[in-house]
């Protein structure tokens, strides 16, 4: 992609309409707004540009001297950069993405079910990890919005290739039809003497309340990780991630 970068008119007041509108981005109303989410950091959008998302335009601080791309590209002044990012200290590019539209439909194999998972830096590492397992469709009910800046950063480029399906109980519940559910739950048994289905979804709850009665109702399994006698509870991403592997390993 080398060769398509160019540096026109350098934007500098934090006050400009285009730096309002990619700094709106940060909220979700914004990216309701716009269709669009924010990307940040080299390594993030040149995984973006390759995974074949829809970039709208590249946003650069006017020292770039990276990557160019053959995308609109807006440059920034040093303020009016930051201004944009939601990280302290930003990397000097960035891309604005357009929202994948993503309809309810049934999964054909083993999924991920976040029920109210309200830390976005969770969801997004819990997308990480279901990519990497191989766990490609998520459904989220009231869950931190995916597309928020700290969950895209958790995902490190997960959120590029994973199928991300966000709706009401009522709505996810009906896609899944029979597919059996595995509530994740600390009353559930023991997880490594469990024998899952071929398929099926694996339900991760609220951090602090856990699964809601709608779901835990509808689960056909429960199941818990072990834990020493010291500790409590484990991170919903952690927990997640140990089921996950277990569960997609032995269902094989």
């Amino acid at each position: 992609m080398k060769g398509f970068f160019l540096i026109g008119m350098i934007i500098v007041s934090k006050h400009n309409p285009t730096v309002k509108e990619l700094a709106s981005l940060k909220e979700k109303k914004g990216r309701r707004l716009s269709g669009t989410y924010l990307v940040e950091g080299e390594k993030m959008v040149r995984e973006c540009a390759a995974s074949g998302q829809q970039i709208k335009r590249v946003i650069v601080r006017e020292d770039y001297a990276g990557e160019g791309y053959p995308y609109e590209t807006v440059t920034l002044g040093c303020d009016a950069f930051a201004a944009v990012c939601d990280v302290k200290t930003p990397q000097s590019v960035a891309a604005e993405v357009a929202l994948p539209r993503v309809p309810i439909v049934p999964a054909k194999e083993p999924c991920i079910l976040l029920d109210g998972v309200s830390d976005p830096s969770n969801v997004g590492a819990v997308i990480r990890t279901a990519v990497a397992a191989g766990y490609r469709s998520l459904y989220c009910i009231d869950c931190a919005d995916p597309y928020s800046p700290k969950s895209v950063r958790s995902s490190m480029s997960g959120i590029f290739f994973a199928r991300i399906m966000q709706g009401s109980r009522e709505e996810v519940l009906r896609a899944l039809g029979d597919l059996p559910v595995i509530a994740a739950d600390m009353n559930g048994e023991n997880v490594f003497s469990f024998s899952p289905p071929e398929r099926f979804a694996l339900a991760i709850g609220n951090e602090g309340n856990g699964l809601s009665a709608a779901v835990r109702d509808c689960a056909a399994y429960t199941v818990r990780i072990p834990m020493g006698e010291h500790t409590e509870s484990l991170n919903a991403a952690v927990s997640a991630g140990i089921l996950m592997y277990f569960l997609k390993n032995k269902s094989v």
